[in-house]
């Protein structure tokens, strides 16, 4: 792959300018990837790249989507032109879902960043160069515009971006058109691949890219400029309000780094609380909600404010669920419509009867979750000996109400609900399966055992105590995001 032309050497140069820059900032020994499509920008960025810092720091990886019938082919010219630049490669297959909710293009770039923060993760890449150019900025820009984005949209792709928990993504191509790195792929002789759904204007990019672009182009010649202009002026802006969100974040810290303080975020006007939760979510590695949902979040926080009612808050996104408990306010794991009914509302649930011979898992579907019951020794306070578990049938039940557990701290008898509130147990956590041996309370989670109840059968058993014992433990089901 020669420099055959002097245009050859004026686009040599404008890319090794491009890519010293990104190098420059980088210790001599630090590994790169390059995100290597095969299309014609990650195959510039990939030649570029081999002669601006040599094939021996670098990696090649390819991600596999497999929505096209020819995704096989391009992996093999992937494969084999890296090999030939004696760059070390991977590639990875991921499954898209042509149906997917979030839109084919918003899956496929989601589990192709996944893939790539996988490969590096296992390489120990900490520099991931990504092939974007001007053209891509401009229509980035102009897509977040025709959605009503914010300035965090609007701000586009930055240079480079260091992303929580994986690795630094950089663009080094940023400031160059897609005519230039065309000229450069042309005077190295490159061989590329054609993705056939580029031509597919059914996708929103295609569109603006063969329908209005050229349009632009023909009317506006310097709107890339422009558009990297705004990009860059959006950018500086979002940069300002994160600065104040730190700041408001800081000031509504609450007892976990998860959690606002309620009353310092309703402190807010709401133009800078709706910022506040902006940063917050993005600081959690959320994905961004939508204005309205925002805003529908903000107007039920002031309203249990005044209210009074933290169970009325319904507010879900991304797998989670807006809570306020005690004054804090965080984003719990979303849970079923079994578990998040109130007590006293929606169908009830019947009980169920284990007669126990030494079993360590109770699975209780309706309750998603399971009840387990490990060898421990004696001295473990929610431990029973085995002859209390098999003296009656053991049977999970729902909470009536009403039900008491002697506090041994202060040696009096009190209500689960009292016991729930003084251990800081919020109500959509305290619909749990209550453990009977026959109508004896023996255990409420959360809570623990009933010692009470416990020596009462102790003393009915008499050498009971000798026998082994066994922890209960009570464990939800994993909620999958």
């Amino acid at each position: 792959m020669t420099d055959h032309s002097g245009s050859g050497s004026d686009a040599g140069r404008i890319l090794r300018d491009a890519l010293g820059v990104v190098l420059s900032a980088l210790p001599d020994d630090t590994p790169i990837a390059i995100a290597y499509s095969g299309g014609l920008d990650s195959s510039v960025l990939l030649d570029a790249a081999v002669r601006a810092a040599g094939a021996r720091r670098l990696f090649a990886f390819h991600v596999h989507h497999g929505l096209s019938p020819n995704a096989d082919t391009w992996l093999a010219h992937c494969e084999a032109t890296a090999r030939a630049y004696g760059v070390r490669f991977e590639a990875r297959r991921v499954d898209v879902a042509p149906d997917d909710a979030a839109g084919v293009e918003a899956a496929a770039r989601d589990a192709r960043y996944r893939a790539l923060e996988a490969m590096c993760a296992a390489h120990g890449v900490q520099s991931l160069w990504l092939a974007q150019h001007a053209d891509d900025q401009a229509e980035t820009v102009l897509l977040q515009l025709l959605r009503g984005a914010g300035l965090a949209g609007l701000a586009a792709m930055a240079p480079a971006r260091e992303v929580a928990g994986g690795v630094t993504r950089v663009r080094p191509l940023l400031g160059l058109l897609r005519a230039q790195l065309e000229r450069y792929a042309h005077a190295f002789d490159l061989r590329w691949i054609e993705d056939e759904s580029n031509a597919d204007t059914r996708y929103a990019r295609n569109a603006l890219r063969h329908d209005v672009m050229p349009a632009l182009s023909a009317h506006f010649p310097g709107f890339r400029e422009a558009l990297s202009r705004t990009a860059a002026h959006a950018a500086s802006a979002q940069g300002l309000l994160d600065e104040l969100a730190r700041g408001d974040l800081l000031a509504a810290g609450a007892t976990t780094p998860e959690a606002l303080s309620h009353a310092a975020l309703l402190a807010l006007d709401d133009a800078r609380a709706l910022n506040l939760l902006r940063y917050w979510m993005r600081s959690l590695g959320m994905v961004a909600a939508s204005t309205a949902r925002l805003a529908d979040a903000l107007r039920q926080l002031r309203e249990i404010a005044r209210d009074g009612e933290s169970h009325a808050l319904r507010v879900d996104h991304a797998g989670r669920t807006l809570r306020c408990y005690r004054g804090e306010v965080f984003w719990d794991a979303a849970a079923s419509a079994t578990t998040m009914q109130i007590q006293g509302d929606g169908p009830r649930r019947e009980p169920v009867q284990l007669n126990w011979r030494g079993e360590e898992v109770w699975r209780l579907p309706h309750w998603r979750g399971t009840y387990v019951f490990a060898p421990a020794d004696s001295s473990d306070p929610d431990a029973m000996p085995e002859t209390v578990l098999r003296r009656a049938p053991l049977v999970a039940r729902e909470r009536e109400g009403g039900e008491r557990l002697r506090d041994e701290a202060a040696n009096l008898s009190r209500t689960l609900k009292n016991l729930f509130q003084s251990r800081g147990v919020p109500a959509w956590e305290r619909d749990v399966p209550l453990l009977y041996s026959g109508e004896t309370l023996l255990f409420v989670p959360r809570i623990g055992v009933n010692r009470s109840a416990l020596g009462e059968q102790l003393s009915a058993l008499g050498s009971a105590s000798a026998d082994p014992w066994r922890r209960i433990e009570w464990r939800e089901d994993l909620q999958i995001a």
